[in-house]
This record gives structure tokens, C-alpha cells and sequence, in this order.
């Protein structure tokens, strides 16, 4: 971060506004131009400043680009950037007028929580019947939340929810964990736990668009991985758990949450299943083959389908999808 580019960069009132509003949360480009009352070029245009100078960052989700502040007090990555947080902070109780100007653009971010809400109780009222004919096939959400809890005692870290959905695990998790990112393909569900977790500190969750064959992180970033419910979509599963596997740290923990083999058929069709469950030796041999020791699992019995939930420990080394040749989980390959 060049200390030149940096002050040039907010040497703007409109810039400044920007930095204290993504201190409150990740905003797109279009709800931030909402909320200054600004074009959205114009609005782009201060954008792009803020990124170059590495003070914002962009996203894009399908159509839409989202931004996040990179500095914030005590989570910038560097010395100046916190310095510069602080800074900011401090600004709105010396400068009355833009503390003024900055409580208002604040009071301005209510409107755009309650139009998330609203979109994402559409979206549910859509969808709820499918959800809930899934639902009574298996235990409540409770227990199995309950579970899984005691199953991650002790120390969270960084967590890595992959296919987060809408947000509920990455919430429920939060207040353990050093860090959460929640990991979604889709846009539209990305958009659903932005809302649910909007309330959440900005710097403490990061929300990212990608495929869990494919992680766009780096290795050994994360303490643990946690599979909700999305192992099932995967076509290939060892190769979802090698990179999982490539993105823990050695040590780290691996808690994969999903359904015991089963015979539910149209599953794959109501609800695009790939796998019909998983049996616990389809699950161990994934986990010792991708890197992972398994170290115990859990049964909950519901109506027609049993949740089970399984962990491991990461192991020293990289995993190799070089290792699954295709006839390696013949089990699988029958599903």
C-alpha cells in the first residue's frame, strides 16, 4: 500500500463517505450510489479509485459487483491500514459536520437491509413448499444443529463454509470463529446470506462466489471446512474433499454434514441430488484418500432419511486428485 496513493486516494469527500459506509457492511455498487444519491458511474468511478489505492475491494456475483472496505481496525492486513481505520473512526468525532454527514448516510442503510429482507422472504415464500416436503423426510434443523455444535467444541478459526446456502450455519458459527467465509455458487443465494448475516460486524465474514471443485483460496487458509448439506450435489465428491483438503491447515478440521445412504430416487430430479447419501465407509475412504484421518461421526435418525455428520483432521502433505482413479469408489460410481 503506497502512502501516497493512499492519502491521494481519499483526499474526497464522496471517497470518504464510501469508507465509512463499508465499515458497516459490503455494499453493491448500486446500493452504495442509492445511499450517497449519487449516478452509479459517478459512484464507479470513486470506486475504482478506492480499489487501485487497495483501500475497497470488488466482487462481482453474477451481475452485480459487490464491495468490501480492506482496511478496518484491528483486521487490515498491514500496520497502515489500521492506522488508517483508526483514522477514519476518529475523523467523524473531529469533523462535526462530516460525523453529521456520516450518521445520516448510516440511517440510509436501513432502507437497503429492509429491501434485502424483503427479497429474501419472496424467494422463501417461492420456494417453501419444495423445502419443506424435504424437511420431513429428516430430523428438525435443531438437533442436528445442536450436534454439530458439540462435534466443533474447542477453537473454531477461520471457518470455510462451503455451499453456505442461506447463511444459517455461517451465522450459527460466528461468534466462534476468528473469521468466517461463506461460499456460494449462486448469486441469488449469496444475495440470501448477505441478509441473514448483514448484522454481523463487516470485517468478520466474507462472502465469496465460487465452486467447491474449484476454491479460489489459497492453501492451508483455513482451520475448518464445513460441508452443510452439499456433498450430495457433487459429481465428484473426492475431488470437492481434495480441495478442501488443499485449503486446510494441517491440523484443521474437515465436518461434513449430509444424508446416510438412501433409495430416494426422485431426489435427483425434485432436488438435483447427485449421490443418494453416503455410507460411513464411502465417507472414510474419501477422507483418508483426500488427507483427512477420520475422527468420529454421528448418527441422527429423522423420518426416512438419516442425517449423519463426519469429521477429520487434516493430515501433513497436499492432497492429489491423482489419487482417484475412476474405478477407485466403485460405490460411488454406481449411485
Amino acid at each position: 500500500m503506497s502512502v501516497l496513493e493512499t492519502l491521494r486516494a481519499l483526499a474526497d469527500p464522496t471517497r470518504l463517505r464510501i469508507m465509512r459506509l463499508l465499515a458497516s457492511m459490503e455494499l453493491a455498487v448500486g446500493e452504495l450510489a442509492q445511499v450517497l444519491g449519487q449516478s452509479q458511474p459517478r459512484v464507479s468511478r470513486h470506486i475504482k479509485i478506492l480499489c487501485d489505492a487497495g483501500l475497497a475491494e470488488r466482487r462481482r456475483e453474477g451481475g452485480w459487483v459487490f464491495l468490501r472496505a480492506a482496511v478496518s481496525e484491528g483486521g487490515a492486513p498491514d500496520a497502515l491500514g489500521t492506522a488508517l481505520a483508526r483514522v477514519l473512526i476518529s475523523a467523524e468525532a473531529a469533523d462535526a459536520d462530516f460525523g453529521a454527514q456520516c450518521a445520516e448516510d448510516r440511517q440510509h442503510l436501513g432502507v437497503i437491509r429492509s429491501a434485502r429482507e424483503a427479497s429474501a422472504a419472496d424467494y422463501f415464500a417461492r420456494h417453501a413448499a419444495e423445502w419443506d416436503e424435504l424437511r420431513s423426510l429428516h430430523i428438525a434443523d435443531g438437533p442436528v444443529e445442536a450436534a454439530l455444535g458439540e462435534m466443533l467444541s474447542g477453537q473454531i478459526g477461520r471457518l470455510l463454509d462451503v455451499g453456505t446456502g442461506t447463511g444459517r450455519i455461517a451465522e450459527l458459527f460466528a461468534a466462534r470463529a476468528q473469521h468466517v467465509t461463506a461460499l456460494d455458487k449462486s448469486p441469488e443465494m449469496l444475495r440470501l446470506a448477505r441478509t441473514r448475516l448483514q448484522h454481523l460486524p463487516a470485517g468478520h465474514v466474507s462472502l465469496v462466489q465460487g465452486d467447491f471443485a474449484q476454491l479460489p483460496f489459497p492453501d492451508s487458509g483455513f482451520d475448518t471446512v464445513l460441508f452443510h448439506q452439499v456433498l450430495h450435489y457433487a459429481l465428484a465428491p473426492q475431488a470437492v474433499l481434495a480441495e478442501a483438503a488443499r485449503v486446510t491447515a494441517p491440523g484443521g478440521r474437515v465436518v461434513i454434514v449430509d444424508f446416510a445412504s438412501h433409495e430416494r430416487e426422485e431426489l435427483r430430479t425434485a432436488h438435483a441430488h447427485a449421490r443418494l447419501g453416503f455410507s460411513d465407509a464411502q465417507v472414510a475412504a474419501l477422507l483418508t484418500a483426500a488427507g483427512f484421518d477420520p475422527a468420529g461421526d454421528r448418527a441422527l435418525p429423522g423420518h426416512e432419511l438419516i442425517v449423519k455428520i463426519w469429521t477429520g483432521v487434516r493430515r501433513e502433505g497436499r492432497a492429489a486428485i491423482s489419487k482417484f482413479p475412476g474405478t477407485e469408489f466403485p460405490r460411488l460410481a454406481a449411485q
